[in-house]
């Protein structure tokens, strides 16, 4: 084939190559991101563990807490101070961040609707169609468990009437749902001293297919920090998406001396142990941001850091810390009202953190409602992906980054137990069950603290109207329409004054 040296047409043919490029890019990278900006940043998802809102420093809430590595992220990021999650409960809210998606719409209310159906599209899923290796190192808690008594009944019929403490979930159905089988390519997975992974903490390769890791004697934060570095090293020179999924600072309470020396003086010693815990997870997201300076990879990396729901604070009872698996974890919700397990902020408000530098501003406090749903569309929009319709969230770039007006959302829904809520603008509706319905105006000191119902019954109906329609469409649909359960209503009453009838059936602790 003979090549046509005409100068001119070349030039032509240059150009024209050029526009349609232009073109195609124009139609595919989002409208924040110019084609001369650098594209696929590689991204970094940070989950703490039942880690109320109170605890970063940054927050100001409390002064006994000691976070200075991620007060150094918010100051040159965006601090978001109306973070929500999608859930009280841990996974359910996993289920949603992973998704991008409601996770009532595949039937994922509870941690006893685990596993998360093969036939949802994780975020990793979807970056790796986009050139990302995708690396999870830490708490999954997506895969069949011993209160998972639909999928027990579908897939291992002999175990679904058995005890609880009599139920084993053999290792092909765990490993089937497993972070290497969800879209993640490299893994190092687990929560205290046994993990499954294809790669160990030096970077060196393991069995293709997993093999467990034994780090008894060794700090279980600390551990995971050494995995998401060397996760780091293995693939510095591509694209990447690292899920991180720290389990702090959760129960069981767990610190070595290095960290509770950080903490003297008189305290609960739950709170010491959770201080110690979460000191711990700060130095890891340190020594993250160390290595990517190192790397030369601060500047192209998309940083998130929240946690999976508030924390879970039972009357602030200072129990032994090698018992009471389901009591207070020692972190503090304030300035809200109210628990993980509940609807109320206190359960799903969260600390929420970004840093992209060049691209998110530095230093900036933002107050409009965001969700962990947008982390899967943020992420999909900076890949380069096409949006898909099926995500709840919302590439939030253009709003921190000034460049869109408004809120990223009109309304944000929670279904949680016999709990649903709504929150539009400053305005947030909440159906406790069949025993009472409130109306909060998020915009006051008042909070959550004042009932409006009665002041502004037409608020109220419009948001009742839009968390019905909304739960219409979820799996099972409708609301629930029965009493508090008894974990529920205790709370109920403890924060709202409520006393409602209880539903006589006792419910699976919120974590197990």
């Amino acid at each position: 084939m003979r090549i046509n040296s005409n100068p001119a047409l070349c030039n032509f043919t240059r150009r024209f190559i050029s526009t349609a490029l232009l073109v195609v890019l124009a139609k595919v990278l989002p409208d924040w991101l110019s084609a001369a900006e650098p594209i696929r940043p590689n991204i970094i998802v940070i989950l703490a563990d039942d880690q109320g809102y109170a605890d970063l420093g940054v927050q100001g809430q409390v002064k006994d807490i000691r976070t200075p590595n991620l007060d150094a992220l918010a100051a040159s990021g965006v601090r978001c101070t109306a973070g929500y999650d999608t859930a009280p409960q841990c996974s359910p809210s996993r289920a949603g961040l992973l998704t991008g998606r409601y996770q009532q719409r595949f039937g994922f209310d509870t941690i006893p609707d685990c596993p998360l159906p093969l036939e949802e599209t994780t975020l990793a899923n979807r970056l790796h169609s986009a050139g990302y290796t995708c690396g999870m190192v830490g708490k999954w808690h997506l895969d069949p468990n011993p209160t998972s008594k639909k999928w027990m009944a579908e897939n291992m019929p002999d175990m679904a009437g058995k005890p609880r403490n009599q139920i084993r979930i053999p290792q092909w159905a765990l490993l089937k749902y497993s972070a290497g089988n969800r879209g993640f390519q490299e893994y190092f997975q687990g929560e205290t001293e046994h993990y499954w992974a294809n790669f160990d903490l030096a970077g060196k390769p393991l069995a293709p297919g997993g093999q467990w890791v034994d780090t008894k004697g060794q700090y279980r934060i600390d551990v995971k920090t050494a995995a998401a570095l060397a996760f780091l090293q293995r693939n510095r020179s591509h694209p990447f998406f690292l899920y991180l999924a720290y389990m702090a600072p959760h129960t069981p309470l767990d610190a070595t001396k290095k960290y509770l020396d950080r903490f003297p003086g008189p305290m609960p010693t739950r709170r010491r142990y959770a201080l110690a815990m979460m000191s711990a997870m700060d130095d890891g997201v340190g020594k993250v941001m160390a290595r990517l300076r190192e790397y030369g990879l601060e500047t192209n990396t998309l940083v998130f850091y929240t946690s999976d729901n508030g924390a879970p604070l039972h009357h602030l009872r200072d129990s032994p810390v090698n018992t009471d698996m389901s009591g207070w974890d020692g972190s503090l919700n304030d300035p809200w009202i109210g628990e993980k397990g509940m609807l109320l902020d206190g359960g799903i408000h969260v600390p929420f953190l970004m840093r992209w530098p060049g691209v998110l501003p530095a230093g900036k406090v933002y107050a409009q409602p965001v969700s962990t749903l947008d982390i899967a569309a943020t992420s999909v929009s900076v890949a380069g992906l096409l949006h898909d319709e099926k995500l709840d969230g919302v590439d939030l770039i253009p709003f921190l980054a000034g460049k869109a007006a408004g809120a990223p959302h009109e309304s944000l829904f929670w279904r949680f137990w016999d709990q649903a809520a709504v929150r539009s603008g400053q305005w947030k509706y909440l159906q406790a069950g069949n025993a009472g319905q409130f109306l909060f105006d998020l915009s006051t000191d008042e909070h959550e603290k004042r009932n409006l119902i009665e002041a502004h019954p037409e608020i109220a109906k419009r948001l009742q109207a839009e968390v019905t329609a909304w739960s219409k469409q979820m799996k099972p649909p409708g609301l629930p329409d029965r009493p508090l359960n008894v974990q529920e209503a205790p709370w109920y009453e403890q924060y709202l004054g409520l006393q409602p009838k209880l539903k006589v059936k006792l419910l699976p602790n919120p974590e197990e």
